[in-house]
């Protein structure tokens, strides 16, 4: 899937807003990718899944265990991720503030993971999942999103694999630009600021 086509899966689920957002980083921009619209009908979050699988290199997608995403945007990617795969589906969450496996959820010490986000733009919650999914026994083999918002930028540690990278710009408080200050913020993410 080329980068228009993943594009106009975004606009054609109403996906791609443009206004004033608050990002869940604490930044500010003029777009949002509402990653829970694109995924909101099966076919589309199947077919996103199956176009991201292909950008894994062969050799990992073969030595994978387990798909493990945080909760809560990368929930449906994740379980759509795992169907592609042919593997077992988890989430960690933060019921204290900290990502944890619950529900039951366990890895095997050494399990290898695929560790899998909606869209990525510090990386911090990804390197949290990732330490919580270390911190359960499971050894991190790469990290996957449907959106790069830092166009290639990130650092998570390990391989990094987004379906499309773009560079919205995002801005800190004190540096947001006149005309978006302007407009009061929108917080459309799921996630509190820390």
């Amino acid at each position: 899937m080329q980068d228009e086509e993943v594009l106009a899966e975004f606009r054609a689920s109403k996906a791609l807003l443009e206004g004033h957002f608050l990002l869940s980083s604490g930044r500010h921009s003029a777009h949002y990718l509402q990653c829970a619209r694109v995924l909101m009908d099966p076919a589309r979050a199947a077919r996103l899944a199956i176009a991201l699988v292909g950008k894994l290199p062969r050799e990992l997608r073969r030595e994978i265990d387990k798909v493990v995403s945080p909760a809560m945007g990368g929930i449906i990617i994740g379980q759509e991720m795992g169907r592609a795969l042919e593997r077992e589906a988890m989430f960690v969450e933060r019921p204290e503030g900290v990502f944890e496996l619950r529900r039951g959820f366990s890895l095997e010490p050494g399990e290898k993971v695929l560790m899998v986000e909606d869209v990525v733009t510090t990386g911090l919650s990804s390197r949290e999942a990732i330490k919580a999914i270390e911190a359960a026994g499971g050894k991190v083999v790469a990290a996957a999103a449907l959106v790069d918002r830092s166009a290639g930028a990130v650092d998570l540690g390990v391989p990094f694999y987004p379906l499309i990278a773009i560079n919205f710009p995002t801005y800190a408080p004190e540096e947001v630009p006149a005309e978006l200050a302007a407009t009061p913020a929108v917080k459309p993410g799921s996630r509190a600021k820390p």
